[in-house]
């Protein structure tokens, strides 16, 4: 495996809905932020848009990847065919050997079969362009759902991008969506979590932790992926603080801290 990190890494450093920072963290200083802490894979998603990029920036960006050793990553939402096919010529472009894509957007939930026919269409130019398109189980399909989409798709060049804790929104642990998806993973993205009683003891709440520092068997789940060569993208789901510089100096403290812990377990 290869580690990476991701613009849901710095979730807040990019900025969420209605909280956006001072500065927001740029493609190239996502760059930047791999280099520091010794990881070779970046994965550029809807959160950190490139297709708002001018040509200028698109080349600064190449040229920075490729001074840099990074392999870069690309994720978007949606199977609208003309967002699919600008993302598989940016993926062409910077040489992004691995598309990761949530099917649902804000405005659009397709049903499996919608998702079917429109992978169906772009999957040669995926296999063509030897780019994987890796589907997330995000929370609305269980994973036997996201399996069956995928054997129906029927191409070499569409799989999973594993998440362990995203199912959790269909009722899935991490068990279920490994024993079903693990041998579909193109990618795999590391969330530490804790599920832990509300503070009034009616209910639970899901909340992100540093990798290694949460309930997710992190050992465990490399060891079941065994020795194959996809990236191991570290995600944060960080909680935020009252202010939102402490929450971004809260997240980056989290991302050195999760990087140091799984460099033991993933030394490439």
């Amino acid at each position: 495996m290869r580690l990476g990190i991701s613009s849901w890494t710095y979730a807040w450093a990019v900025g969420v809905p209605d909280r956006p920072p001072h500065r927001p963290l740029r493609p190239t200083d996502l760059l930047d932020r791999a280099a520091k802490l010794g990881v070779r894979v970046v994965q550029i998603c809807d959160n950190l848009s490139l297709s708002a990029l001018s040509p200028g920036e698109l080349s600064e960006l190449e040229r920075w990847a490729a001074a840099l050793g990074i392999t870069i990553e690309l994720g978007t939402r949606g199977t609208n065919r003309a967002t699919l096919q600008g993302y598989l010529r940016l993926a062409e472009r910077l040489k992004a050997p691995l598309l990761r894509l949530v099917p649902d957007t804000q405005t659009h939930h397709p049903s499996e079969d919608e998702i079917v026919a429109s992978l169906r269409e772009i999957a040669p130019d995926l296999e063509r362009a030897h780019v994987c398109l890796a589907i997330e189980n995000h929370d609305r399909f269980k994973a036997r759902t996201l399996a069956r989409i995928i054997e129906r798709i029927g191409s070499r060049a569409v799989g999973v991008c594993l998440d362990a804790a995203n199912s959790f929104g269909s009722l899935e642990g991490p068990e279920t969506v490994l024993d079903v998806l693990g041998p579909l993973a193109m990618n795999l993205h590391v969330k530490d979590f804790v599920v832990q009683r509300a503070s009034h003891g009616m209910g639970f709440v899901i909340e992100g932790r540093p990798a290694g520092q949460g309930q997710l068997n992190i050992p465990w789940l490399l060891q079941a992926l065994g020795d194959r060569e996809i990236s191991a993208i570290l995600e944060l789901w960080t909680p935020p603080e009252s202010r939102l510089s402490a929450t971004i100096a809260k997240e980056e403290a989290w991302a050195v801290s999760s990087i140091t812990y799984l460099r033991q377990l993933i030394p490439q």
